[in-house]
């Protein structure tokens, strides 16, 4: 066990009127994990706990370090790692050398980087200077990790004058076999879900419209598993081990499908070359130079038709100005190439259109829609690999 504490008063609920709130085991154990630094809320551990069964799937199933930005007890963004692109390099202030680790929490966050400030960050390992070092950089609430390296706690304990909340998970603990919650007074008891989420078991269940490709195939597993830990409705659009687009807690799939496309975009065109050449003022934080970048793919007359599309933005160093429509669709036809993961089916065909328009060349879907077969035809129309699972990851 990481810790031998059975009761754990809490900063407050989900709410701060919420004055009273503890965390125990139910039956009188120690809990599964311990605090380094720092006094956790309610919303903290909801977004601990969800982001660390992501991270631990996502490691077990693709044999790689993995992270979560975690934001409301959904992810911002997910990843393992791999390479980091110089825009993500650029971004974070990466230098040469970045650990597996540092690489898979960077592409995380470089998905919705906006959305991540002041997220909480799940590790699937134990977390090196390397990754200290990142965390410091970036605006977070805290960490949830299996362990951390010798004076890696010391470095994050200096964030947010000592309240930056650092939580070691025990990596042996699993939850037991039924999920309880009380509602309204009302108690709800249901089997945890049992499914494994891995490479075989989506190869071997799936029926589809064509063959995947092996990338195709480990992207979904990572979609899949990042659905599963995400609000429904959702959506993920996953690129190389990265998701680069996530749609969270819409009432229409196809809102959450356009929503996701949405971010997608944001991520390729943080990508184009006038973006990238920015010089930014020495004194302007991390955060502010993203921000600066999203007004900058945000603003023009697609967006803010009373802003002409060559207008310099306040507070940006000439000559950056926001992408005119012609640059923005010069740029966005070449799309990166994406795989779009449904935590249950599609249930119309515009979702399928709206996806192939943000570049998707694979979807992974439930299947079991009155109106497959239109998703299907959908699908051929458009070059798209289907993958049906047969499965529903629904998360409330």
């Amino acid at each position: 066990m990481v810790g031998d504490l059975a009761r754990l008063p809490l900063k407050y609920g989900l709410n701060p009127q919420q004055r009273n709130a503890v965390a125990e085991m139910p039956d009188g154990g120690p809990l599964p994990f311990s605090v380094l630094c720092g006094t956790p809320s309610v919303v903290n551990l909801l977004d601990a706990f969800q982001g660390w069964q992501l991270v631990r799937e996502a490691s077990g199933a693709l044999g790689l370090p993995a992270a979560a930005s975690m934001k409301h007890v959904s992810p911002a963004g997910a990843a393992v790692a791999g390479e980091v692109d110089p825009v993500t390099r650029a971004t974070f202030r990466l230098g040469d050398e970045v650990s597996d680790l540092a690489s898979a929490y960077a592409r995380a966050r470089d998905c919705d980087p906006r959305s991540s400030y002041g997220d909480m960050v799940a590790l699937s390992h134990p977390v090196d200077r390397a990754t200290a070092s990142l965390l410091a950089r970036v605006v977070s609430d805290g960490v949830i990790a299996p362990g951390y390296e010798p004076g890696v706690v010391e470095i994050l304990a200096r964030k947010k004058r000592g309240a930056f909340l650092v939580l070691r998970v025990d990596p042996a603990h699993e939850p037991p076999a039924e999920q309880v919650r009380d509602v309204f007074g009302v108690r709800i008891v249901q089997d945890t879900d049992p499914v494994v989420l891995d490479a075989a078991s989506l190869t071997e269940g799936a029926e589809g419209t064509a063959r995947p490709t092996g990338q195709q195939v480990r992207d979904a597993v990572l979609g899949l598993i990042t659905v599963r830990y995400t609000q429904s409705n959702s959506v993920a659009y996953v690129h190389h081990g990265r998701t680069i687009g996530i749609g969270a807690g819409q009432q229409s799939r196809v809102d959450c499908v356009r929503l996701a496309g949405e971010k997608a975009d944001r991520w390729r065109l943080r990508r184009h070359s006038s973006l990238t050449n920015i010089q930014f003022p020495d004194a302007m934080s991390l955060q502010d130079r993203v921000n600066s970048v999203m007004r900058l793919i945000e603003a023009g007359p697609d967006t803010e038709p009373e802003r002409p599309a060559s207008a310099e933005l306040p507070g940006l160093p000439p000559p950056a100005k926001p992408l005119d429509p012609a640059e923005r669709r010069a740029w966005l036809a070449g799309h990166t190439p994406c795989t779009l993961v449904s935590d249950a089916y599609l249930p119309f065909r515009d979702n399928v259109d709206a996806a192939a328009a943000h570049g998707v060349r694979c979807i992974v879907e439930g299947g079991g829609s009155t109106r497959g077969k239109e998703v299907e035809a959908a699908c051929e129309e458009h070059s798209i690999a289907l993958i049906r699972t047969g499965l529903r990851l629904f998360s409330h």
